[in-house]
């Protein structure tokens, strides 16, 4: 079965599928139920710029689609989907499984260039899951949700065992075909986490890093999706979610803090990016 290809300007990126809300947390875990199960079932196409997702599927019939191109899977199962995958599932009903998203600035000792296991999970996989892969996704979640002394080092150490089991039988791809992001790209990165908060234009972070505005531009949207001004903004509103999530910051203070004059201005900002006021958001945090 094919399904048809739409451009890449028309598939739509989420921060989870169907919300325009950043998540302040350290990954995100939930059962395949809690989302599909509103939605009939199907998870259109559709890409996540900043995040690498794990799905371990336990039963169900299940069809996965993948750059137009659609293919049953047989569970249990493991996919590994690297950010700017494009990917969406129809599942039958009661589909039984996990999706663990991890915002890739969160996990350099993973997926950053030169982690020992960044080559591989740059990569779509299908892998079959050990009894291990299982066992220790039930302990992750009792950890994500949790809030445990050490609940960030225990996630980080739990993930780590799980990436290589199910990676420990893989072959890392030859050199000639290993998919590195362009080093510029997280040069780009690094500037933005710096100078995010003066504000510089587009122009003074491609004078940096040695190249014309419009090349910057081009780098982007082949490496991440995204136009250089959006990925900027897009840092902003991060940390403006996580100042909002762990500080009793107002949003006035918070404005200020990340280099916004007009705290009217960043209120619009926000509500563009999340889909609701700065305030609303802090209470569905609270919730």
């Amino acid at each position: 079965m094919k399904t048809q290809s739409r451009p890449a300007h028309e598939i739509p990126a989420w921060h989870l599928y169907g919300e325009r809300a950043p998540f302040p947390d350290i990954a995100h875990m939930e059962r395949i139920i809690d989302r599909a199960a509103g939605l009939d079932w199907q998870i259109r196409p559709h890409r996540h710029t900043h995040l690498l997702q794990i799905f371990l599927l336990l039963s169900g019939q299940i069809t996965f689609h993948a750059e137009g191109q659609s293919r049953s899977l047989a569970p249990p199962v493991a996919l590994c989907l690297p950010p700017a995958a494009v990917h969406g599932f129809d599942f039958s009903a009661g589909t039984e499984g996990w999706v663990l998203s991890l915002p890739v600035h969160n996990f350099p000792e993973f997926l950053a260039d030169g982690a020992e296991l960044a080559f591989i999970l740059n990569r779509p996989a299908i892998l079959p899951p050990n009894s291990d892969v299982q066992g220790n996704f039930i302990r992750l979640f009792d950890i994500w949700s949790g809030s445990g002394r050490f609940r960030s080092t225990e996630l980080r150490c739990v993930l780590g065992q799980i990436l290589c089991a199910l990676f420990k039988d893989q072959t890392a791809p030859a050199p000639q075909d290993q998919t590195r992001s362009d080093p510029r790209i997280a040069k780009f990165q690094s500037l933005i986490a710096t100078y995010a908060n003066e504000h510089w234009p587009v122009s003074r972070y491609a004078t940096a890093l040695g190249m014309s505005a419009r090349n910057l531009g081009r780098l982007c949207k082949q490496q991440t999706g995204l136009p250089p001004q959006a990925m900027i903004e897009s840092h902003l509103m991060r940390e403006a979610a996580r100042l909002l999530a762990y500080t009793r910051m107002s949003a006035q203070s918070i404005a200020h803090r990340l280099g916004y004059d007009d705290p009217s201005y960043f209120n619009r900002r926000f509500r563009t990016f999340a889909n609701m006021s700065p305030g609303a958001y802090r209470r569905r945090l609270e919730q």
